[in-house]
């Protein structure tokens, strides 16, 4: 059941330190000199200070991302995502922080621990709440602890587990998860041993110097090569205009046209719509400046559209819905559009989103995706510890095999 009204138990703002929370004194934890804040509302930080942490090639942990997140209902409330963003300040001001939420489910994260919760539950250990580092509903790597220029990632590490663990304390989370971490992070944050790495997969296309989409081509074998033509073409000999358009060329009416085709694409896959229409409503004001948009139009109606965002050296492909079942138009709009944009655009790295094998024969090999688990109860932490490298040494065979079949020749 998704359980709502955690907020009231963490008001926004409030300190790990010699400050009050409610009226429970909480034991100083921090040198004078650093102090660490829990923020239920991103509107309480300035953007211009939460986004001088943000690096160059993530448009997710951006503050108008995040901050639409709450406003439009899509976290918060009884969506079983509780903002808790986690920071830390100095005599400089915020110095670094990580977006963080108590979670009642384990929707909407895509590092699926599923097993580990039925495991809890069936040793009557409670697995809910738990606390998870992560931009909600996005299964994209990316920088999850955000600093300063002048902070270093092994200077803030401390402070950011032990901020971590106050919160787990305060909140009686079961857990702590850090999602689709930059393998510098999980190096980093897991040299603490009580911080379990996990190894999951997902396919990405990463440049290679090539200059056109024919020369990307022409490093595939020959029978890849040919399939990959045959569906392109097959795609635009359909009786619709295909384009590819940025977020700020698109008017309102064209926002709630995504919005129809989003909630149609998680119907038809049988998952919940976790983004409210209100999230789509802030998109043209919040967020048209990262969009791109590949669509297919007939009789002046969107009728298949692909939504990605794009910043820096990095696109992310991800949002797909149609009202059409068009062979090869989910390939043209989802891949093979967006990689000729990103080879002429000097994009050097393009995520499609998360599992799907499927993605292989088009050129997206597989990716390391790096996660830092912490478990509290002694027993359920030692079986886990226990799986984990199992799991990722079958998960490196797995990616070397899928690395040998790939479309590109072997030169």
């Amino acid at each position: 059941m998704l359980a709502g009204g955690r907020a009231e138990r963490y008001p926004p703002g409030h300190r790990v330190g010699p400050r009050r929370v409610g009226d429970a004194p909480l034991r100083p934890c921090y040198e004078p000199s650093v102090r660490a804040e829990f923020f239920s509302d991103l509107g309480r930080i300035a953007a211009e200070d939460w986004d001088a942490l943000v690096g160059e090639d993530d448009p997710f942990v951006e503050h108008a991302f995040l901050r639409a997140l709450e406003e439009s209902g899509s976290v918060g409330g009884d969506s079983g995502w509780t903002p808790m963003h986690l920071t830390l300040w100095d005599d400089a001001g915020l110095a670094a922080a990580m977006p963080l939420y108590v979670k009642e489910h384990g929707f909407g994260e895509y590092i699926f621990d599923w097993a580990w919760a039925d495991a809890s539950h069936r040793a009557g250990v409670p697995y809910y709440p738990k606390l998870v580092s992560a931009v909600p509903f996005t299964p994209a790597t990316g920088r999850r602890v955000l600093r300063r220029a002048d902070v270093s990632l092994a200077e803030v590490a401390p402070d950011l587990r032990r901020g971590l663990l106050e919160a787990a304390s305060q909140t009686r989370a079961s857990s702590i998860h850090l999602l689709f971490l930059t393998r510098e992070e999980a190096d980093a944050l897991g040299t603490d041993p009580r911080f379990m790495r996990r190894l999951s997969l997902q396919f990405h296309w990463h440049a290679a110097g090539d200059a056109s989409f024919e020369d990307y081509l022409g490093r595939m074998r020959s029978p890849a090569r040919k399939a990959v033509r045959r569906e392109r073409r097959q795609a635009q000999e359909l009786p619709f205009e295909l384009e590819l358009l940025r977020g700020d060329e698109l008017g309102t009416a064209d926002y709630a046209e995504l919005f129809e085709l989003y909630r149609a694409g998680c119907l038809l896959k049988g998952s919940f719509p976790y983004l409210t229409e209100a999230f789509f409503e802030l998109m043209p004001e919040r967020l048209a400046p990262r969009l791109l948009v590949a669509r297919a139009r007939m009789d002046g109606r969107t009728v298949a559209a692909s939504l990605a965002f794009e910043k820096g050296a990095h696109l992310y492909g991800r949002y797909w819905g149609n009202h059409v079942d068009a062979p090869m138009l989910h390939f043209e709009l989802c891949y093979y559009r967006l990689i000729e944009h990103a080879i002429d655009s000097g994009i050097t790295r393009f995520e499609a989103g998360a599992q799907g094998e499927h993605k292989l024969k088009r050129g997206l090999m597989p990716a390391s995706i790096h996660s830092l688990h912490l478990i509290r109860h002694p027993g359920l932490e030692a079986a886990i510890a226990d799986y984990l490298p199992r799991e990722a040494a079958g998960m490196r065979a797995r990616m070397d095999e899928l690395r040998a079949s790939g479309p590109f020749r072997r030169d």
